[in-house]
């Protein structure tokens, strides 16, 4: 039996781009062997890690467990597409660096994309709120809380709000 492919259109990180893909191919696999989108981290491949996700639409999804496919006609953000043209980080990118939210690594790309979907929605979460937000990613390394302080400084700040922790 032979493989199926069809034609996928989207936009990754503002840039429109067609790709024949295998119907059988994830996103994580389409995004990192054709695009060389490497932020975008194989993990658990089963959807329950986070190191995979990226933003489809503006909505957070875990791309092991999403279809290459499925992404016809959608707008897909990367880590990559965070940063500005001049390679200068986002504020998110900052505050991680700033509250050294980052170990290993492996989680953090997946962990921005959280951020940035969070952060975009425009509003003050609660601890708890942001908390229960985050929590669709596993860490070996940080414990969490600098992740936890690295966004919610930066929800403050967006907010024109100071924050003291």
């Amino acid at each position: 039996m032979s493989a199926q492919y069809k034609l996928v259109r989207c936009s990754i990180n503002g840039r429109d781009v067609e790709k024949m893909v295998d119907v059988r191919a994830s996103l994580t696999d389409m995004l990192r062997n054709d695009y060389r989108m490497t932020s975008v981290k194989k993990g658990c491949e089963v959807g329950e890690c986070g190191a995979c996700t990226v933003l489809i639409d503006g909505e957070t999804f875990n791309s092991c467990i999403y279809l290459a496919v499925w992404a016809d006609g959608k707008e897909i953000r990367t880590l990559e597409g965070l940063m500005s043209p001049d390679g200068e980080l986002s504020d998110i990118q900052q505050a991680f660096v700033e509250e050294a939210a980052i170990q290993c690594g492996f989680c953090t790309p997946g962990f921005l994309m959280t951020a940035t979907e969070i952060l975009e929605a425009n509003t003050l979460f609660t601890d708890e709120e942001l908390r229960k937000l985050l929590s669709g990613h596993l860490c070996r390394c940080t414990g969490y809380e600098n992740i936890f302080r690295a966004v919610k400084k930066t929800m403050y700040r967006r907010q024109g709000k100071e924050i003291d922790f």
